[in-house]
Order: structure tokens, then C-alpha cells, then sequence
């Protein structure tokens, strides 16, 4: 941090507070005081967990969120959102609606941050390898804990994962795409979608950093409304097709639900929400009561994000939905899985001179992330013309297949890596020494054919 302050989101309407003392005894850091018949706020306790909010029964506890339209101050706007936000809708919402919405509101691009969650993962393999001494790892994955152990449990810092999360990540990358097209940084915005106050300390005043790679935090309650309110008022609409691919990996969706993280690493890996059960395991912890634990996943809500306080759906409702989107990443093929079968001559793929090539097999998964379709028209003549309709797919080379089982915490297992298999059935093919070269000549001048970015077409 750039300052030795705290900044808080969560704030006390003093006119509206009749100082029934509910928020003070859900506290978990004692951080909240009835002086002069009105709740007031410890700013040096407070973890911004959101127990107040969620408890106060005159809504007097509310959280202070940035004015909406400080999104047009910059010339490109992006929106970054976590899935628990797809799972505040109804079934019969699809993601394209929602990421149509977000344009229609003035955003240029739109992106769920746990895609990043696979490099993330990643890195923290990595980590959790090179610093064996930190063990038990502690997850920064959580500000309202981070800020949780600062205050209650300091001699347990040095075992926080010192590494950016996905909200950062996202960030990074997003920004640094647009400024790689050329666009200056200072026009650039970049907004997060946030579901606790913590997000927004987290934003406004971030832990070891000078700044947040975040120009700008939105209520989920907020937003929430404005997407419905807009979906309602286009449903007789076509919708527009969105640029972004928007098809998570169940394990991407699982990242911000209990054990999402956990189950991603090896050893004895807990997962703990709801800030009480979260204060109890690191009071043993602190006492050694617990000596074995490898890596503790730490959540402040309970059900994990899914529990936040600007949340606006039932927690289960919305883990509900969330289960339904993994599984129908495999159901709906959005990972499509294909074998084809190609009998081409040896000079239209490899320049391989001295083989006698009958049979190339390609075998891989293909992810689609767009469907098309155009008319190809042709003359057959003065008085007849043939129209053909064509259809194109867009994807990329997908993960591996596996199975993906539920396990007794009901989430996924899934690798990373891409598949690619090309079988080629071969014999020997003696040729003259001219066909040879003629054979040569031709294979050095084929080219690959250059990717077409459709979208800095349009831009």
C-alpha cells in the first residue's frame, strides 16, 4: 500500500441506525461500537466481511460504490466479471444475453476473470514448491482474510501465498491486449464486478502494491438490476452477436465456490467459509493444534463467494446454477470432440520427399468459440446463378477429453493440456533425382496462411 490507511467500503447511515447492537455481535474482530445510541466502525478492525450488512436489520449498513457513469471518462471500457455473477440469473438467461447487455451499457469488452484461474493455478504449484518453509500455505485468494489475519492473527502472515489473484491477473492481461493494439493506457478503463465490500478495500487500497491494476469497482446488486431491467426491454430483439467467448471450464467456474481451489493442489488441502469457521481453524493453527495441513483455501462468506454480501440470489440457488453450467460445457459440446479422417497427396501437407504418403488420420479436440454462415455465389452461366450456403466454425485446439467425476466436495477434475495426434501411414518411394528437385522447389514456396483477426478488422 501506498499509505499506512485502510480504506473501507462498508459505511454507517447514522440517521437510519437505532443502535440495536445486532451488527456488533456478529463482528468478528470486535470492530463495531455503540457510542451515543448509534453503531460505529473501527476502521483499524475492520476486515470489510460484510457480517454487519448482512445482519442489520434497518439496512443502516450499506457499501460505497464508485458513480457508474466515471466508466465514460475512457475511450475503451472493460468489464471484468466473477462467474458467480452468471449464476445470479435465471436459467433461461444465457451468458451471450448478459455479455450483449454489458456492450449495450457502453463496455467494449467483456471477461469473466476465472479464466485466468488456470495460470494461476499453475504458478502456485510453482510456488508452493519453491518455498516448502511456508507451509501451511494460506491462500490469498480472500482479502476480507488477508486483512483478517493481519489484525487478529499477524504471526500467521508469513504463510499467505504472496502472489497476484485472478481479479489482478485479468486485469493485467486485458490492458495490456488493448495497449498492444495501440490504444494509450490513460484511455484504457478496466472495471471489476465485485460481490463483497472486501473486493473493493482490496481495490482501493491493495496490500504490498502502490495501485490496483482496477480503475473501477460496480456494485454486483447494481449491475445486476440494470443487465435484467435491459434484458426485459430487448427480449423481442435479435440478439447481437458478442465478440468474447464466454464458455468457462468447470474448472474455472469451480475456482470461486468452496474447494475450488483446494482440490487443485496435493497434500492435505482444507477448505473453510463463513468467517467464524474461518477464525477457529486459524486459532488452532496459530496454537499448533493443527500440524499437517499443506494448504488452507480460506473463504470469509459462507458458501464461498456465492454467499457475498451484494450478491442478490439464494447461495444455493446460484451453486445450483453454477453446477448447471459445468455441466453443460460438456453436454452442449462446447468442447467438441472429433475424429477426421484425411486422404491427401503428399504435397498439400508435409515435405516429406522421400515417403510415399497414402493416409494422414488428424485427431484432436476442438473447442468452438463461434458459429457462422455466409452465401457463396457462383454463375453457372448468363441465366443461371448458384447460391450455396456455408457454414464456418471458429474454434481451438481444446484440452485433452477427460472424464470429469464429482468427487464427495461435487467438483471437477480437468487437465490443461491440448490434444493433437496426426497418424501418417507411410512406405518408401524411390524417385529420380529431378522429381526430387522439382519436389523441393515446390514444398520451400508453400506458406501457412496468416490468422485474420476479424476483430481489429471491425476496430
Amino acid at each position: 500500500m501506498g499509505n499506512e490507511t485502510f480504506y473501507h467500503a462498508l459505511k454507517i447511515n447514522s440517521e437510519v441506525c437505532t443502535g440495536c447492537t445486532h451488527c456488533m455481535n456478529v463482528c468478528p474482530t470486535a470492530a463495531i461500537r455503540i457510542k451515543y445510541g448509534k453503531a460505529t466502525i473501527n476502521e483499524a478492525a475492520c476486515t470489510d466481511c460484510g457480517m454487519c450488512l448482512k445482519t442489520c436489520p434497518r439496512q443502516a449498513i450499506y457499501v460505497e460504490q464508485d458513480d457508474f457513469n466515471q466508466i465514460f471518462k475512457f475511450s475503451y471500457r472493460i468489464i471484468l466479471l466473477p462467474s458467480v455473477f452468471i449464476g445470479q440469473f435465471p436459467e433461461d438467461i444465457s451468458e451471450e444475453q448478459i455479455f450483449s447487455e454489458l456492450h449495450n451499457l457502453g463496455f467494449h469488452y467483456v471477461m469473466e476473470v476465472d479464466k485466468s484461474t488456470g495460470l494461476l493455478m499453475e504458478e502456485t504449484k510453482h510456488y508452493l514448491q519453491q518455498h516448502p518453509r511456508q507451509r501451511p500455505f494460506i491462500s490469498s485468494f480472500c482479502p476480507a482474510v488477508v486483512r483478517l489475519i493481519q489484525v487478529r492473527f499477524p504471526s500467521l502472515i508469513g504463510h499467505i501465498v504472496r502472489l497476484k489473484q485472478a481479479m489482478d491477473i485479468a486485469a493485467i492481461y486485458v490492458r495490456k491486449k488493448y495497449i498492444d493494439k495501440g490504444i494509450p493506457e490513460k484511455e484504457i478503463g478496466v472495471f471489476y464486478v465485485t460481490q463483497c465490500a472486501a473486493k473493493i478495500a482490496a481495490i482501493k487500497c491493495p496490500v504490498g502494491e502502490e495501485s490496483s491494476p482496477v480503475d473501477g469497482v460496480i456494485n454486483m446488486d447494481f449491475i445486476y438490476n440494470k443487465i435484467l431491467l435491459s434484458i426485459n426491454r430487448h427480449k423481442s430483439q435479435v440478439l447481437p452477436r458478442v465478440p468474447e467467448q464466454y464458455h468457462l471450464t468447470p474448472q474455472s467456474i469451480q475456482w470461486t465456490l468452496s474447494g475450488g481451489e483446494a482440490s487443485n493442489y496435493p497434500g492435505r488441502c482444507l477448505a473453510i467459509d463463513e468467517i467464524h469457521n474461518v477464525i477457529d481453524i486459524l486459532e488452532k493453527l496459530e496454537n499448533d493444534e493443527l500440524t499437517d495441513i499443506d494448504f488452507l483455501e480460506l473463504r470469509a462468506c459462507d458458501h464461498s463467494c456465492a454467499g457475498g454480501a451484494l450478491a442478490i440470489n439464494n447461495r444455493f440457488l446460484t451453486i445450483e446454477r453454477l453446477q448447471k453450467r459445468m455441466e453443460n460445457y460438456i453436454k452442449y459440446n462446447y468442447i467438441s470432440i472429433n475424429k477426421m479422417a484425411f486422404q491427401v497427396p503428399l504435397l498439400c501437407l508435409l515435405p516429406l520427399n522421400s515417403l510415399a504418403i497414402d493416409k494422414i488420420n488428424v485427431d484432436f479436440d476442438l473447442e468452438i468459440t463461434s458459429v457462422g454462415s455466409y452465401n457463396y455465389e457462383s454463375k453457372v452461366n448468363a441465366d443461371v446463378q448458384l447460391v450455396e450456403r456455408k457454414a464456418v466454425l471458429n474454434g481451438r485446439i481444446a484440452p485433452a477429453k477427460q472424464e470429469y467425476k464429482r468427487n464427495s466436495h461435487e467438483q471437477y477434475d480437468s487437465t490443461l493440456s491440448s490434444r493433437l495426434k496426426v497418424n501418417i501411414h507411410a512406405g518408401r518411394l524411390p524417385l529420380p533425382k529431378g522429381v526430387l528437385t522439382i519436389l523441393d522447389l515446390y514444398t520451400k514456396s508453400i506458406q501457412p496462411i496468416q490468422k485474420i483477426d476479424k476483430q481489429s478488422e471491425k476496430e
